[in-house]
């Protein structure tokens, strides 16, 4: 068995010992800078839902594989930019990085072009820090308001906790906020804190180095 289908059994193993709703929670393998002969073992064992972080690479990497596999659901984590938002439609399902109206206008206008909903996630900049994306708690509501009266399909919201810090206070806080909303899915959680993701209710976790090890 390859090593990194054994390191997704194992994180399997983990969540299912630590969690009572084991069936609605979604792995997504980051695969962002990992070579597609890394990524195939994962393909060949069924694995769905993979991550990445930059829409050009996406394309490279997963136009031809996800003509063939239609079951494939490709994730875009990282920040995107209103220009590459016509790119990223065509070959992602799912956003993680909504954090401006601005951007929620570009995907409602290159939606209606291509006739395809995308689902969603706000990023929220949970621990108000100024390098990192995401739409402060403030404005959250208004976002979201906003995003919903152009009838974008928001799922839930998104957060990546400060680094170095207890990720619980963070994740509950998340989870409130998403409750607040009425919203059902949070994507919160890598390969340092997804147990402490999974006890705040997250249905997606991204983890990318505890499946296929350290990058480059």
């Amino acid at each position: 068995m390859h090593e990194s289908v054994q390191n997704l059994i194992n994180i399997k193993n983990k969540i299912n010992q630590n969690s009572q709703s084991y069936n609605n929670i979604n792995i997504i393998a980051v695969s962002k800078t990992f070579a597609m002969e890394k990524i195939i073992p994962l393909l060949d064992y069924g694995h769905k839902n993979f991550g990445e972080n930059k829409v050009q690479e996406a394309i490279e990497k997963w136009t031809e594989f996800k003509n063939i596999k239609d079951s494939i659901k490709l994730h875009l984590i990282g920040k995107l930019q209103s220009n590459k938002v016509k790119h990223a439609l065509k070959i992602f399902d799912f956003i993680h990085s909504l954090d401006s109206k601005k951007l929620a206008k570009k995907i409602a206008t290159e939606q209606q072009k291509l006739s395809k909903k995308i689902k969603l996630f706000i990023q929220v900049n949970i621990g108000s820090e100024q390098q990192k994306s995401g739409v402060s708690v403030e404005e959250l509501e208004e976002l979201y308001q906003f995003s919903v009266s152009l009838n974008l399909n928001i799922i839930g919201l998104m957060c990546i906790p400060p680094e170095g810090k207890n990720p619980d206070g963070y994740f509950k806080k998340l989870k409130l906020l998403n409750k607040s909303l009425g919203l059902n899915e949070l994507s919160m959680g890598m390969s340092s804190d997804y147990i402490s993701a999974i006890n705040n209710s997250a249905t997606y976790l991204r983890i990318g180095s505890e499946i296929f090890g350290k990058r480059n």
